[in-house]
């Protein structure tokens, strides 16, 4: 195409160069020179044409270029932001759960299955034995039938509420603490505040001993308050110190349901804000399935104070661990003898998945009243490592420095670890 533009250029020149030598009777020299003239300005013409062309063309081409780039860097953000929220993910935790799961649901096949086969044997075995006929026994006439034997009512304890509420008013309780450790290295993880009555005779009586059953709730408001500002005094002190204890105190339905009682923990909890976190309220399951609304709306009170809950005396775990841990459950406690013994009787998992199970919904697993080496060892088989008991360590006095009736001056002593408390 450019070359017919300078043809046609060319020819354009000798044109002129023609016009020139016959019309204007110009030289041929001078005609030669109008045509090369002419010719030279048409090709400097077509050329700067065509260089604008080329500079248009190629801003366009920059320009896409551009373009291309930018949505290259869009699309970079967006796949980093990908990446990022794929890190965040954890998937090894999530692999961890999902591995829980796996085993969590091929430990309860198996049992379906055995039960399924023992089931089979069952049927198997009636199907072959004869059928035996049925012999009527003789109705015993209701006369002559024995009365139902009246349920065994819970002995009270050994010392009378008079006796308690004198010694209450001598100042005469006292809070001793048992820890709880971890397996194997038994190192104590936290302690368990556990009330004794000082007889007049010097000795110091037990929880079991003293504590109301049935009546004297206000004697028992009284004890579990006494609990709360000694255990507040034990974890300011020993925080001051450098080493924040966990610290497990008695709470019953009786402070829980006592209007004056459920506002004073509050406020307490609410003024010790520091140290909430580290303190544990340890409740029996019975008090704990018996809540009625008022008391549930303290116990959500004292979990939003930073507080939480342990409880005792679970009877099974077969409960709505969800609903526990929103509910600020931190720790279940079970006896040691009747879960190592019969661990049918709390849940339908293999022991040594429950402290996986439970640990999803960070909610510990505690076994209490351990009575030997035997119980140990086949705990740490199941993977359980938080127990508790007079065998491994006995509830001790409180070291004077930390306890409530310690002197001010005791800060300026130098702190010591926190298993010597």
């Amino acid at each position: 195409m450019q070359a017919l533009v300078y043809l046609f250029i060319a020819l354009a020149g000798a044109g002129f160069g023609a016009l020139a030598y016959f019309g204007l009777a110009f030289t041929p020299a001078t005609a030669i020179l109008v045509g090369l003239v002419f010719s030279a300005i048409g090709v400097i013409f077509m050329e700067r044409v065509l260089r604008q062309r080329a500079e248009n063309r190629l801003e366009k081409a920059i320009q896409d270029l551009s373009r291309l780039l930018a949505t290259d860097a869009q699309a970079g953000a967006v796949l980093g932001q990908r990446i990022n929220a794929l890190t965040d993910l954890n998937p090894g935790q999530r692999l961890e759960t999902v591995e829980a799961d796996i085993s969590v649901l091929g430990t309860v096949i198996r049992q379906v299955a055995e039960a399924v086969a023992e089931m089979e044997d069952k049927a198997a075995r009636n199907s072959a034995a004869p059928a035996a006929m049925s012999v009527p026994r003789a109705v015993e006439p209701t006369a002559l039938r024995p009365p139902p034997a009246a349920p065994a009512e819970e002995p009270g304890p050994a010392i009378p509420l008079e006796m308690l509420r004198q010694a209450l008013e001598e100042n005469r309780l006292v809070f001793h603490i048992q820890p709880i450790v971890r397996l194997p290295q038994r190192r104590p993880v936290a302690y368990e505040l556990v009330p004794r009555l000082m007889l007049e005779d010097g000795e110091l009586a037990g929880a079991v001993d003293f504590m109301p059953r049935r009546k004297g709730g206000d004697l028992v408001v009284r004890i579990e308050a006494a609990a709360l500002v000694e255990a507040i005094a034990i974890a300011r002190r020993s925080r001051t110190g450098g080493q924040p204890v966990t610290l497990y105190l008695p709470l019953s339905g009786a402070s829980l349901d006592d209007e004056d009682a459920a506002e004073q923990l509050l406020a307490v909890l609410d003024a010790n804000r520091s140290v909430a976190p580290g303190l544990v309220f340890l409740v029996t399951e019975s008090d704990w399935s018996a809540m009625s609304p008022r008391q549930k709306s303290v116990a959500a009170g004292i979990a939003r104070k930073g507080a939480g809950f342990s409880i005792a005396a679970m009877r099974s775990l077969r409960a709505d661990m969800a609903d526990l841990a929103a509910s600020g459950v931190r720790s279940l406690r079970v006896d040691g003898a009747r879960f190592i013994e019969t661990p049918e009787t709390y849940t339908d998992f293999h022991v040594s998945d429950i402290s996986g199970y439970l640990k999803r919904f960070e909610i510990q697993l505690i076994v209490t009243n351990i009575a030997g080496e035997r119980q140990i060892v086949e705990l740490l088989d199941s993977d359980i490592t938080l127990v508790q008991g007079d065998y491994l360590a006995p509830p001790g006095p409180v070291r004077p420095d930390l306890s409530f009736d310690s002197q001010r001056s005791v800060g300026a002593q130098p702190a010591r670890r926190a298993e010597s408390l």
